[in-house]
C-alpha cells in the first residue's frame, strides 16, 4: 500500500500543533488590514488581530489560488506519496475551485500518483473536524481510497452551530441587512448560524442576550445530534477571541454527552475577518446538518 498524506487549508482552524503531530499538510489563505498584507509567515499574533477588530480596523481577504494548492502538494509527489486534499466550503470561498484545478493538473503531471479533493462543505473547525476524522482513519490503517469515500459518504454529518456578538460583521459580509445590524444591536440580539448542506452560512434564528445564544448552540446540538447522542465522544468549539465563553460552551456539552476527545482554537483570521471578535461556533457529528 503506498504512503499518502491528508493535507488542508488554514480556514480548517486546526492548531500547528495538531497539523505537525498528525503530519498534515496546510495552505495558508493571507489577509489585509490596515493598509498591510499579511502571509502565513506575516500573520499577527490571534489576539492582536482581534483587539486591532474591536479597535475599529476592517480586514479582507484573499482565497488560496491554484498556484498555492499546487505548491502544497506537489512536494509530497515527488517524495513518491499520494495526496488527499480536504478544501473550505465551495459555498463560501474559490478555494475548492482553486485545488480542484491544481489537482487536475498535478494528475496529468503525475499520474502514477493518486491525489484527490473533497468539497467538504464545511468551515473552521468543522472543515477541522472532517479533517480529524479523515487523519484518524489513516493512522487506524485504513488505505486511501477507504477514507476518500468514508470523507465523501459523511460530509453532511458534520455539524456547524455558530453564533457572534457583533452584527455589523455580518452586515459588512451580506448576511445580515444594515437595519437588522442596528436593532439587533440596540435589542442585544444575537443570530444563530449553522452551515447548510450546500456549504453556505444560513442564519436560522435569533435569542436576546449572549449566554442564553450560547445556551442555544447546546439546545440546537440537542436537535441535530440524532442517532449519534451515546456515540458523540469528540466536539470541536472554536471561537473568536472568546476563551471563557468558549469553555463555557464545552461544559455544557460535557455534562449531556460522553465527550472523549475536545478541542477548543481560535478562529482564524480569515474567517474571523467576516465574522468579527465574540464569534463561538460549535462542531459535531449529527444525523444530517
Amino acid at each position: 500500500m503506498s504512503d499518502y498524506i491528508i493535507t488542508t487549508d488554514a480556514n480548517s482552524d486546526l492548531p500547528e500543533s495538531y497539523l505537525q503531530e498528525h503530519g498534515i499538510g496546510c495552505a495558508y489563505f493571507s489577509y489585509s488590514m490596515d493598509g498591510n498584507n499579511y502571509t502565513y509567515e506575516t500573520f499577527l499574533p490571534v489576539r492582536e488581530f482581534y483587539a486591532k477588530m474591536r479597535a475599529g480596523s476592517l480586514p479582507t481577504t484573499a482565497a488560496v489560488n491554484p498556484e498555492d494548492i499546487r505548491n502544497l502538494i506537489e512536494p509530497y509527489l515527488k517524495e513518491g506519496k499520494d495526496v488527499f486534499h480536504i478544501a473550505f466550503s465551495s459555498g463560501l470561498s474559490t478555494g475548492y475551485n482553486s485545488s480542484r484545478i491544481a489537482v487536475e493538473e498535478l494528475k496529468e503531471e503525475y499520474p502514477e500518483r493518486k491525489i484527490a479533493v473533497v468539497d467538504s462543505l464545511a468551515a473552521s473547525l468543522g472543515q477541522g473536524l472532517l479533517v480529524h476524522y479523515a487523519q484518524k482513519l489513516k493512522e487506524e490503517g485504513k488505505d486511501f481510497d477507504t477514507v476518500v469515500k468514508w470523507t465523501q459518504e459523511h460530509l453532511q454529518n458534520i455539524v456547524h452551530l455558530f453564533t457572534v456578538d457583533d452584527l455589523n460583521h455580518l452586515h459588512r459580509g451580506g448576511r445580515v441587512s444594515k437595519t437588522t445590524a442596528i436593532v439587533g444591536g440596540m435589542l442585544n440580539i444575537k443570530p444563530i448560524l449553522h452551515v447548510d448542506s450546500e456549504g453556505h452560512l444560513i442564519n436560522i434564528g435569533k435569542i436576546r442576550g449572549r449566554k442564553k445564544s450560547l445556551q442555544e448552540l447546546v439546545r440546537l446540538m440537542d436537535e441535530k445530534i440524532g442517532s449519534h447522542k451515546d456515540s458523540c465522544d469528540t466536539v470541536f468549539i472554536s471561537h473568536g477571541d472568546c476563551e471563557e465563553d468558549a469553555n463555557y460552551v464545552m461544559k455544557l456539552v460535557k455534562e449531556k454527552y460522553p465527550v472523549k476527545v475536545e478541542l477548543i482554537n481560535f478562529v482564524g483570521a480569515t474567517i474571523g475577518a467576516h465574522s468579527g471578535p465574540g464569534t463561538l461556533a460549535l462542531f459535531f457529528m449529527g444525523d444530517a446538518r
